[in-house]
């Protein structure tokens, strides 16, 4: 059963999410696909995530379907213009891959490559409004295609953000152009969650929640102090920083499991970050009910 066809049937879904490496060579990136794909529905590939150059999220994803592992292509808008990004799609599509998560993405200045300049000739929702538009077989200058892509598209949004009224709104274009799913950034509040879902359901999207389990006190408070929206509480943070480090990732794993059973009620899945813990993924799972 296909992701989209998952959440139509409001079966509760799961997805991974594995990280190209920077190099040529997809081994590791597969291996860590193939030991979660029993346990998800399908595995997000990054698009040269946190700016950072790797290798290209279209190319692991064609490796994926290969494998017969369903994947999640992340397409962002930073380093394309809008002939190249509907270029990608139309070739994500030939190769097989239907889903796709678009994205702005993350300012050049934050990765390795910090002078390079960026483009951004499209925001997430114009690039939702443009996939959109090829499976209605026109492109964004209006000009008809030859064959049309079937696509199912997916969208980011943050539960724990200061504004929650504007990533509502942002949330409600996002549908309008085009998201059938969301992937929320990572949470740790069930309360904060319960809030946004409580209006959010409201837009008949699905809904996965983010879970990103915590390696590390350390980690905790770099989330807490960087990454907007997202919050650890402090039990949590002193659960993880109490464990033994042989113990760390059997803590980090009952922890996940823990949030997911509490919050499973609330959306239609739950999307496993594990940043290189990926045989966490597997564990978490399985702790969790859900499956």
């Amino acid at each position: 059963m296909s992701l989209c066809t998952r959440l139509e049937q409001a079966t509760f879904a799961v997805t991974g999410e594995v990280g190209p490496p920077k190099g040529v060579s997809a081994q590791e990136t597969l291996e860590a696909a193939r030991l979660m794909a029993p346990q998800v529905d399908a595995v997000n590939v990054t698009d040269n995530q946190s700016a950072v150059l790797h290798l290209g999220s279209l190319a692991v994803c064609h490796l994926l379907e290969e494998e017969g592992i369903e994947p999640v292509f992340q397409l962002t808008c930073r380093g394309r213009n809008r002939i190249a990004l509907q270029s990608d799609l139309l070739s994500a599509a030939t190769l097989g891959i239907e889903n796709v998560l678009l994205l702005t993405g993350d300012h050049m200045v934050l990765g390795d490559h910090p002078t390079a300049r960026g483009v951004f000739d499209l925001d997430s929702v114009q690039l939702l409004a443009a996939a959109k538009g090829l499976t209605e077989g026109r492109d964004l200058e209006g000009h008809e295609l030859e064959t049309t892509p079937d696509f199912c598209l997916g969208a980011v949004v943050n539960p724990g953000s200061d504004d929650l009224d504007a990533q509502l709104i942002k949330m409600q274009k996002k549908i309008d152009a085009g998201a059938r799913f969301f992937q929320t950034q990572a949470v740790y509040e069930v309360d904060v969650f319960a809030r946004f879902m409580d209006r959010a359901r409201e837009f008949g999207a699905s809904v996965l929640i983010g879970i990103v389990p915590l390696k590390s006190a350390s980690m905790a408070r770099y989330m807490n102090d960087n990454v907007a929206g997202v919050h650890v509480p402090e039990d949590m943070m002193e659960r993880i920083g109490k464990a033994k480090k042989a113990d760390r990732k059997k803590v980090a794993a009952e922890m996940a499991a823990e949030l997911i059973r509490q919050v499973k009620g609330l959306c239609q899945g739950v999307h496993v970050m594990p940043l290189g813990w990926d045989d966490l993924v597997p564990e978490i799972v399985a702790q969790s009910d859900i499956r």
